[in-house]
């Protein structure tokens, strides 16, 4: 079964929406897990899953389909909605996230999913991505690698290594896309342990690094793009995205990293989030 393809910038805004929706109906049946990156994240997923990446949902361990590699794993529910909707997995098993013995778990495990990888402690994914990339140009295939990672992860020494060992291989069918919100457990980046700005630090260790915002679309899809122009050098997209973006209460509250809204919390944040729908279906 080929892959749903969205086209216009419309159609991937209306799944956007969709995957948010899917976002706070899984919290609020788990009563437990991160709401904040989830929501930011749905616009980068949303392309990625419908307009960038090839894979097949019915054969999801051809060895030609692009590699997804979420390294902040704790963002799983909008992964989780993105291959639902993708028709890896039926949308409704998903509303069994974080329960015991539940394949969807608080963070991806291969054990249970079609994923690339499976996650837990913060700062192995670009490394993890990396090796993958290596070995598709050792097998001289044509896949491409993404990385979804956080700022916040940026403070570990890991994932410094893994900027270093891809710079060196040339790991140029290697994307990585940061999630720069600023927010992490412990409150806002800068103040716990300054990034700074990560794109001059990328390109200083031998990067291509772009800034866009992690809202535009046209951003998102031009910045893709150049990426697979780019030869010679791993990519890195730094995507500043509003945390809990679409929810009033939760956008760019830290507070919501790792908490999930109750029923009424989750009744109003559907109805913020279908009045954006209208919206959205009322553009030309």
């Amino acid at each position: 079964m080929p892959p749903l393809r969205l086209n216009s910038i419309k159609e991937l805004k209306l799944m956007a929406n969709t995957l948010r929706c899917d976002v706070i109906r899984m919290l609020a049946a788990a009563g437990s897990g991160h709401t904040a990156g989830p929501l930011g994240l749905a616009d980068i997923f949303s392309v990625l899953y419908f307009h960038e990446m090839h894979y097949d949902p019915s054969n999801p361990s051809d060895p030609m389909r692009d590699r997804l590699v979420l390294s902040n794993g704790h963002c799983a529910p909008i992964l989780y909605a993105a291959m639902a909707r993708a028709g890896f997995f039926r949308v409704e098993e998903t509303l069994s996230l974080r329960k015991l013995g539940s394949p969807f778990q608080g963070h991806p495990s291969r054990h249970w999913l079609p994923v690339e990888t499976s996650s837990g402690p913060l700062g192995e994914g670009l490394a993890i991505a990396c090796g993958i990339a290596l070995a598709g140009r050792l097998d001289s295939a044509g896949f491409r690698v993404y990385c979804i990672t956080s700022d916040g992860e940026h403070q570990e020494g890991a994932t410094w290594e893994a900027v270093m060992f891809a710079a060196k291989y040339g790991l140029d069918n290697l994307v990585a896309i940061c999630d720069r919100n600023y927010i992490q457990i412990d409150g806002n980046t800068e103040q716990v342990m300054p990034l700074g700005d990560l794109a001059e630090k990328y390109r200083a260790f031998g990067w291509n690094a772009i800034s866009i915002n992690g809202h535009d679309y046209q951003q998102i899809i031009s910045a893709l793009a150049k990426a697979k122009q780019t030869k010679g050098k791993p990519t890195m997209i730094v995507a500043y995205t509003t945390p809990g973006k679409g929810v009033s209460f939760a956008q760019n509250k830290h507070e919501w990293h790792g908490k999930a809204p109750k029923a009424e919390e989750a009744r109003q944040a559907l109805e913020e989030l279908a009045a954006e729908r209208k919206i959205i279906e009322a553009e030309l």
